[in-house]
């Protein structure tokens, strides 16, 4: 139902709590307090048949009793009694409601069955739900504390959605220590109805929210989620921590790309490519909303770092290292300036040692100098304890600088007792500060890829030399062939012709069924030629022993045919094989990569790019990416690869041409578009000589679907014009 109602749950002018009660440690009870005590100025009614007042309020039996408009309804009592109250609701003209109840799908199938009929009453009378099973929601600006969290955060811009109670109060609790606030605080629990597409949709049209946080355990909605994420993460940035980054992991699969694709890979081809960026741990998600509620974000990748001590200095560096960053170079008009004042022994270079006696007036001359360079885009402030400086002083000094700076500037105070009160001083005015430098260069990091993430959504990709024409029903033919076979494999020959009819390079290849025609095929095809079993039953044909290389003559062609008919034998005895194939050699190519895709149950087709050859699996270099992909997006997709700096060329050696990998590239992305019904792709390898990319091996399985194209895309298809 989208935005619909949502307004009501998070700016309502009533309330009815639904299980109101006066018993200490009761849900009911912590509701009615935080409603009154948090300074909600609404209209607020107690529901609860066993009272006649609640905290001297007049309680009512049931919600259709008040007779006064209720824009909210929080729902405190056993599961079981929701769905009646959902009807309760309803005729009362309530427009949402925020259910705490525990006991649904995550107690077994009868909760299941609970949750479900909540859902069909709900809809039914056009009432929104939040939960069941969760926090509740806090709008500081409102007042508003419809939860059982026993603290109002501070009004701040960050929104926080969170699908855990438990990360909902940390969170919330740090926000308190470090003094960030929230402009909403949303536990989403099982979601029956009102979901993180609904949210960012509603949070990235509220004025007063400027970034967004989401804890996320399971995506349901996907498409929803996309395209809203999609369109707020251009104007609000939104960080990600998705947890059970390795329950599910890469189940076994027929293609190397179904091995290599697990589904947590997919959540961060997906999390990128809405725009947002994705965080890995609880650490870094605190970090990130730290530094959202109170910063600028950088607008690119030059940091400088100032430090009294060259350790902590060189672990700033080395963090950068890790993002293959270095410290900012300083300009000669900068080195002018610390010249000026800083000691004769300071270091000369970023990071920016200004010495171990440096007192607070250093400190603040320096960090001045560095807010008016024109080479940085973000600043560290490093304080390690030592005798002649005192860390209060310090932090002081800084705070008005600093406050005025347009980019983002963080400080890691080091220590424990002596640093805690300089700590409190930063945090306390809008500087986020860090245990470590490490911590500080990680969020700084996040925040420019999610700016980067955004130049990709909205830069204009270049087009492509000519326009790209398909032979679609050469293609359907292939996979209809593959439909009408149990396991769905194409030959290596259909898969080749899937790919040719998309315009996608294929070298030749000949099917022959025994030894005698395979010499005649050899005598007509030339030399130096590669043979394969051709077998569906035979995935993997490198496993199989079923591949043999550099055939000069009919010797050699009548020996390979030999070895790869005993190698079938050996590996399944029970496997059909159909002869071999033959194909032009192609040898010594300058590149060997892996191109492929596979249909995730969740997301629809992805595509993966890395190196290929038959150490696909242990080398386990590879990007992934999303249709539809045009020649930004599919370059983006291989630069985030280890072999992409060796393909532009390296050392006098002549790299790909690119606009033909970006090409095929989009040519791939095509052929999924419109074949709903291809599960698993490959082209392993696609060897690269002179430049020129051609898939010498290939394999396709396809599996019945009813969704139409482009039902089974996540991110709808570009216009044709």
């Amino acid at each position: 139902m989208g935005l619909y109602n949502l307004n009501r749950i998070f700016r309502p002018n009533a309330v009815a709590v639904i299980g109101a009660s006066e018993k200490p440690e009761t849900i009911g009870r912590s509701l009615m307090e935080n409603l009154t005590r948090d300074g909600f100025e609404g209209d607020l009614y107690p529901v609860n048949p066993n009272y006649d007042t609640v905290m001297d309020r007049k309680a009512f039996a049931a919600v259709t009793d008040i007779g006064e408009p209720v824009d909210l309804a929080v729902i405190a009592t056993p599961i079981k009694t929701v769905p009646d109250i959902v009807d309760q609701c309803i005729e009362a003209g309530i427009g949402g409601a925020i259910v705490l109840s525990a006991g649904g799908k995550e107690s077994g199938e009868k909760g299941q069955k609970i949750e479900n009929e909540i859902m069909e009453r709900a809809r039914r009378g056009g009432l929104r739900i939040v939960g069941p099973n969760c926090l509740g929601i806090i709008c500081p600006q409102r007042g508003l504390n419809a939860s059982f969290a026993s603290q109002m955060p501070q009004e701040g811009k960050l929104a926080f959605v969170s699908q855990s109670g438990a990360i909902c109060t940390a969170i919330l609790d740090l926000s308190l220590k470090e003094g960030f606030g929230f402009s909403h605080f949303i536990s989403v629990g099982s979601m029956i109805d009102v979901d993180f597409g609904d949210l960012i949709d509603y949070l990235g049209n509220a004025p007063d929210v400027e970034s967004i946080l989401l804890y996320m355990e399971s995506l349901s909605e996907i498409r929803k989620f996309m395209s809203a994420a999609r369109a707020v993460s251009r104007i609000k940035p939104i960080v990600i921590l998705k947890a059970g980054r390795s329950a599910a992991g890469a189940k076994a699969a027929a293609s190397h790309t179904g091995a290599m694709a697990g589904e947590d890979a997919v959540y961060d081809a997906a999390i990128k490519r809405a725009g947002a960026v994705r965080v890995r741990n609880i650490g870094d998600l605190f970090d990130c909303a730290e530094l959202m509620g109170k910063q600028p974000r950088p607008s690119g990748p030059r940091f400088a770092v100032i430090t009294n001590a060259g350790g902590p200095g060189v672990m700033a560096a080395d963090a950068l290292s890790d993002y293959d960053l270095e410290p900012a170079p300083l300009s000669d008009e900068t080195l002018e300036k610390l010249n000026g004042f800083l000691p004769a022994h300071w270091s000369r270079s970023n990071p920016i040692d200004i010495i171990g006696d440096a007192t607070a007036e250093r400190y603040a001359k320096t960090a001045q100098v560095c807010l008016d360079a024109k080479e940085f885009d973000g600043v560290l402030v490093i304080y390690n304890p030592q005798a002649l400086s005192d860390p209060v002083k310090v932090a002081e000094d800084l705070v008005d600088l600093i406050q005025s700076s347009t980019f983002p500037v963080f400080a890691s105070w080091m220590g424990g007792k002596r640093a805690e009160k300089g700590r409190d001083i930063l945090n306390q005015n809008g500087i986020p500060t860090y245990n470590t430098p490490e911590q500080a260069i990680r969020a700084f990091m996040y925040m420019y890829n999610y700016n980067r993430n955004i130049e990709a959504l909205m830069e204009t990709p270049p087009r492509l030399p000519h326009d790209i024409t398909v032979e679609q029903d050469r293609a359907r033919e292939m996979v209809k062939k593959g439909l009408e076979r149990e396991n769905g494999l194409l030959t290596e020959v259909e898969s080749k012709q899937v790919m040719d009819a998309y315009g996608i390079p294929v070298n030749r290849t000949e099917a022959v069924a025994s030894v005698e025609e395979a010499v005649e095929k050899a005598k007509e095809m030339g030399y130096p030629l590669a043979m394969k079993v051709n077998s569906l039953d035979i995935s993997h044909k490198t496993d199989a022993d079923g591949v043999q290389l550099d055939l000069e003559n009919i010797d050699d062609v009548r020996n390979a045919y030999e070895k790869i008919m005993k190698g079938a034998e050996a590996y399944d005895p029970d496997a059909r094989v159909d002869g071999v194939t033959l194909q032009p050699m192609i040898r010594r190519p300058d590149f060997e990569i892996l191109i492929g895709a596979k249909k995730d149950d969740r997301f629809g087709p992805v595509v993966m790019f890395g190196t290929g050859g038959t150490l696909t699996e242990v080398i386990k270099d590879r990007a992934i990416g999303l249709p539809p992909l045009n020649r930004l997006l599919a370059r983006r997709v291989m630069a985030e690869t280890k072999i992409y700096p060796l393909l532009k060329g390296y050392r006098g050696k002549a790299g790909v041409d690119m606009a033909l990998m970006e090409e095929l590239m989009v040519r791939l992305s095509q052929l999924l578009i419109d074949f709903p019904e291809i599960a698993e792709l490959d082209m392993n390898p696609v060897a690269v000589a002179d430049g020129k990319p051609v898939a010498v091996d290939a394999r396709v399985i396809v599996k019945p679907t009813d969704v139409k194209s482009p039902r089974h895309l996540v991110i709808s298809p570009y216009p044709a014009q």
